[in-house]
């Protein structure tokens, strides 16, 4: 299922979120011009590492601007301008980058507490735009999300149970990975920390005139 839109208009112009898109897009160009080698190097001096977390605590901001692929960078970039917007709306400028940056920080820790020997390199803003997804899912459960399921398919649905299915498939996924006792290519218990972080950070991060805008 892929989101195309939300119901929910921007009362400002988002731009934090449009930096932190900047700042990947600048970062994932850094990566393509450096080349194969170039863009590995990266992935290994700048991602996180569970089994070099101690050696390298920056890698659990560092990761998150760093993406793997082009669909990679461009699925997470999607999702972030589709619902940061009114994150930040409620949060004001400074306490979403905040948030974002927190949550990002929590989903490498719950990541590296599952798989804490790990030598994999975990790359992408997935952990910190799950953040946003969670709190997106408790703030505006009633908004509504344009979604296009291919092949031909267009349907509209609830915030609510739109997040809610993607939350469930990383918490299947997640605890699949653990019953195989393997490490999965996709980081879903970073993922799962992340959306957790959003749901439980985010009143504290609500500007006090925004409260009691929830939808």
């Amino acid at each position: 299922m892929i989101p195309l839109r939300d119901s929910t208009p921007s009362r400002s112009f988002p731009l934090v979120t449009v930096l932190i898109i900047l700042a990947n897009i600048y970062v994932f160009y850094q990566q393509i011009t450096s080349g194969p080698v170039g863009m590995e190097a990266m992935i290994y001096q700048k991602g996180f590492i569970p089994s070099h977390l101690l050696y390298h605590p920056t890698s659990a901001v560092t990761y998150m601007f760093l993406h793997g692929s082009l669909m990679h960078i461009i699925s997470n970039m999607w999702m972030l301008w589709l619902l940061g917007d009114n994150v930040e709306d409620r949060m004001g400028k400074m306490r979403f980058i905040i948030f974002y940056l927190l949550c990002g920080i929590i989903a490498a820790l719950v990541h590296y507490y599952i798989n804490p020997h790990s030598s994999i390199p975990v790359v992408g803003a997935s952990g910190a735009i799950a953040g946003v997804m969670g709190a997106y899912f408790i703030m505006f459960p009633r908004a509504r999300i344009l979604t296009w399921v291919p092949p031909f398919f267009l349907f509209t649905f609830p915030a609510w149970f739109y997040l809610g299915i993607w939350i469930l498939t990383q918490l299947w996924a997640g605890l699949g990975s653990l019953a195989a006792l393997e490490h999965p290519t996709i980081a879903f218990w970073a993922h799962i920390g992340g959306f957790a972080a959003g749901v439980i950070l985010h009143p504290f991060f609500v500007s006090r005139e925004n409260t009691d805008h929830y939808y």
